[in-house]
């Protein structure tokens, strides 16, 4: 194969429209625009939000209040029972080791043990936060635990 031999696949390249040229083109005249009107006319572009004229929807809606969301610590969750599944005896638990082992994913602030299940493992816990019943289950367990 040469490169004078190369050929568009058939049904890919389609003739320019060419609009305004008579009657029988099926886009004369008015060139497919229609009759008046804004989007008639030369140059003419409406931006997406525009209503006409009309006070705009963004503008008549109330604008109060306070969202605080933006400053909420987004915590990752773990169950004491999920701690008893991926981790064997002795283990050390941080945030390294949960997304290691999958418990923890994505984009977080901190990561909070909770106290649901049981755990019968000896593990040194080492996280952001954690719930009353979660340190005590640990501790019971004969694990440690440190919150920074």
């Amino acid at each position: 194969m040469k490169l004078h031999e190369l050929k568009p696949t058939e049904g890919s390249r389609h003739r320019r429209r060419r609009v305004g040229r008579g009657e029988s083109s099926g886009l004369g005249k008015t060139c497919g625009k229609g009759h008046k009107g804004q989007k008639s006319r030369s140059g003419a572009s409406i931006r997406p939000s525009f209503e006409g004229g009309q006070m705009p929807l963004a503008r008549r809606l109330p604008k109060k209040g306070f969202n605080n969301a933006q400053f909420k610590t987004n915590f990752a969750i773990v169950n004491v029972s999920d701690l008893e599944a991926k981790f064997s005896d002795g283990d050390e638990v941080n945030e390294e080791s949960l997304r290691a082992c999958g418990l923890v994913q994505g984009v977080c602030d901190a990561v909070k043990v909770l106290g649901s299940g049981d755990i019968s493992k000896k593990l040194t816990v080492s996280v952001d936060k954690l719930s009353a019943s979660a340190k005590e289950k640990i501790e019971k367990a004969g694990g440690s635990v440190t919150e920074s």
